[in-house]
């Protein structure tokens, strides 16, 4: 079953589901910018929270707002009870942390799974394991190979893995050519968050049986493009578009769920 299908699927299952409760679950994307990127992004997420049943609003501030206004908008939220999980949508304006921004969130409304405190997991690195383990691969002691080691994709999609007993190499900007070559070799599964347009290339070797986890979206001559480039010789490679960017939202609205069946 390929990602589409697999995402129609389980929003079925949700929304049979909500349609069970008399409450039904509300979430909050509060957005500071007018990134491309992030109109598009959004307006997925509405769209995906409409077809289930979930009422999502959409709060837009000014780029100009503070810090501390935004925060206190944050704290409105986080107090209000008929709210049970809430996005800031990044990139941020420069003048605004985000780490500030992420921590003022409540652990308990926490969609993204940004908070250190928080009890979700964030969302690709989630997704991506459920999409693995709907296929039924099996993880146990399989070499993953993690390239990238940013705080939302690569290191819990590393610490993820190793939960599932891989043995789990994380791959960077410092890692040598030569290192690079042998751990993919290697790998039965690759996971590539990058941000470089087809990093992943027929100029490394790879496993027929290799499973390729594409986490990149880069725009090449007005084209979406992934960080490995389509066609690699191996089992599975997941498309861009169309792929782990559906997977994301599928499982942002699994970790709504999550938070709205236990405030139930």
């Amino acid at each position: 079953m390929n990602i589409k299908e697999y995402v129609a699927l389980r929003k079925e299952e949700l929304k049979k589901e909500i349609s069970s409760y008399k409450r039904l679950p509300q979430f909050v994307i509060m957005q500071v910018n007018d990134d491309p990127a992030s109109n598009v992004y959004i307006k997925g997420k509405l769209k995906d929270a409409a077809e289930v049943g979930i009422n999502c609003e959409l709060r837009k501030f000014d780029i100009d707002i503070s810090e501390e206004e935004l925060i206190r908008q944050i704290e409105i939220i986080n107090n209000d009870p008929s709210v049970d999980g809430l996005i800031v949508q990044m990139p941020l304006p420069k003048h605004i942390s985000e780490d500030n921004i992420k921590l003022a969130v409540s652990p308990k409304k926490d969609v993204d799974g940004f908070h250190p405190l928080s009890k979700l997991d964030p969302c690709t690195p989630k997704g991506i394991i459920n999409y693995l383990k709907f296929l039924k691969v099996d993880l146990v002691g399989k070499n993953a190979v993690v390239i990238g080691r940013s705080n939302i994709v690569g290191k819990p999609m590393a610490r993820l893995l190793l939960k599932e007993s891989c043995n789990v190499t994380v791959l960077h900007s410092k890692t040598t050519r030569k290192d690079m070559e042998m751990y993919i070799s290697n790998a039965d599964i690759i996971v590539v968050a990058v941000g470089r347009a087809e990093f992943l290339n027929e100029t490394f070797t790879y496993k027929k049986e290799a499973i390729v986890v594409d986490v990149g979206i880069n725009r090449v001559d007005g084209h979406l493009v992934g960080d490995a480039k389509s066609g690699l010789p191996v089992q599975l490679q997941t498309p861009v578009p169309g792929g782990v960017g559906l997977i994301t939202r599928l499982t942002l609205l699994d970790n709504l769920m999550e938070i709205f069946r236990n405030e139930i």
